[in-house]
């Protein structure tokens, strides 16, 4: 049931201007919120602040419309101290650099002052996208991060073949496939590692990927029942959107379930509320918890509601039915 009173909702994200609506998640929390009834304040960028120990924000007033052609309305502007009957969508893409860890730490003290920060400040900075999946070994393929250019060759070499990744990308950027021998895998790794300066992570390729790079998503630790298979269009091996992916919903398989009910506790247990797994054939091979999408894609396809299952979960937890972190 909704609250008695409706909450404040601060969105954090990357410029509500340059989004596509029709695949925008943070969009489709921002529709539901205001359904409900909740008011919606927009973060300008910078917005986030600490004046003597407290956490404010400086927001405007923000309305939605689902209207591709005008999506959104910003209003009035304040200060905002932040507190109870808040609710913080922490929505911005990554990198996950400095200033990027910064704003957790001030909602770290927002999360202090009674707002409830969606998904946990802390877990923010706990998980890197590609390394959290490392802590469920048993859901992943072979798998090597280091910096040393000679152990990722020799990984290769091993396998046969293997996907290379920086630990810090979205959306498949400087995602490579490389095969044993080949010529430029010193360039490759020389390059993700930048002479061993950075790690980088070493995959065995998975040849399910022609079969689509699902996407799974859990909302407090829970698997909506359909995922979305993201399939590799043309020359292209890399599944995801970004990279012109193609999106195919489908239930969820046993296996797929198997790797939700291994990592859903764990996530559900660290506050963070809305998690995308990304699964390829049987196996995880990354957590993503920065801003998850695809709720758009699912609820079209196959008539649901993700959002508004998250805001019943975040609704009870800030109703007392659910215990916040």
């Amino acid at each position: 049931m909704p609250p008695a009173a409706p909450l404040d909702v601060v969105v954090v994200m990357d410029p509500i201007q340059s989004i596509k609506i029709a695949k925008d998640s943070s969009f489709a929390m921002l529709l539901e919120a205001q359904r409900r009834g909740h008011r919606l304040h927009y973060l300008r960028p910078g917005g986030l602040s600490v004046r003597d120990g407290r956490a404010t924000a400086r927001v405007v007033t923000l309305r939605v419309t689902d209207d591709p052609g005008h999506w959104f309305d910003l209003g009035s502007a304040s200060q905002l101290e932040f507190g109870p009957g808040q609710v913080v969508l922490m929505r911005k893409d990554p990198p996950v650099d400095a200033d990027y860890l910064h704003d957790t730490q001030i909602l770290g003290l927002a999360q202090a002052q009674g707002a409830l920060v969606v998904n946990d400040p802390q877990g923010l900075r706990d998980f890197n996208e590609k390394l959290a999946a490392l802590l469920f070994p048993q859901c992943c393929p072979p798998t090597l991060v280091s910096r040393d250019a000679a152990a990722l060759k020799a990984f290769v070499n091993e396998h046969g073949e293997a996907v290379l990744k920086p630990l810090d990308g979205m959306g498949g950027r400087s995602i490579f496939r490389a095969r044993a021998g080949e010529a430029n895998l010193n360039v490759i790794l020389e390059t993700l590692t930048e002479g061993g300066r950075h790690l980088a992570m070493a995959q065995r390729y998975l040849p399910q990927i022609v079969d689509g790079d699902k996407r799974i998503l859990l909302v407090d630790g829970e698997p909506v029942d359909y995922c979305l298979a993201r399939i590799p269009q043309g020359d292209e091996f890399r599944g995801n959107l970004a990279a012109g992916g193609r999106g195919e919903g489908r239930p969820l398989s046993e296996r797929d379930r198997w790797i939700a009910a291994q990592v859903g506790p764990e996530m559900k247990r660290r506050g963070m509320l809305f998690v995308g797994l990304d699964v390829i054939g049987d196996y995880l091979t990354e957590v993503n918890v920065t801003s998850p999408t695809c709720i758009r894609e699912l609820d079209a396809q196959f008539g649901l509601n993700i959002a508004g299952t998250l805001f019943d979960r975040i609704e009870a937890r800030l109703a007392g039915s659910e215990p916040a972190r």
